[in-house]
């Protein structure tokens, strides 16, 4: 199944970097990309339950989903990870 999901907080190819690098690693998900200018992440997977990893793990990084709670801490979180995706 192949999912969209539009988010917020993405500034950059440094927060794609760990958006990648992270729901990559995720058992199941395969093809992941990001759209830097429209905010979205691509990916496939074989099921809902997935998707729901990957939406927690978006919101765990920094990234909730649009319409989501998008609170001062995961702005903070979002920034870290844009740091970390940057250097490596």
């Amino acid at each position: 199944m192949n999912t969209s999901i539009k988010i917020q907080n993405l500034k950059c190819g440094g927060c794609a970097n760990t958006i990648i690098k992270k729901i990559s690693a995720i058992k199941n998900i395969t093809n992941v990309s990001v759209n830097v200018e429209d905010s979205t992440v691509t990916f496939d997977s074989p099921g809902q339950h997935e998707i729901t990893i990957v939406r927690h793990k978006m919101t765990l990084l920094g990234y909730p989903a649009e319409g989501e709670n998008n609170s001062v801490v995961s702005k903070a979180k979002s920034y870290f990870s844009c740091a970390s995706g940057k250097m490596s």
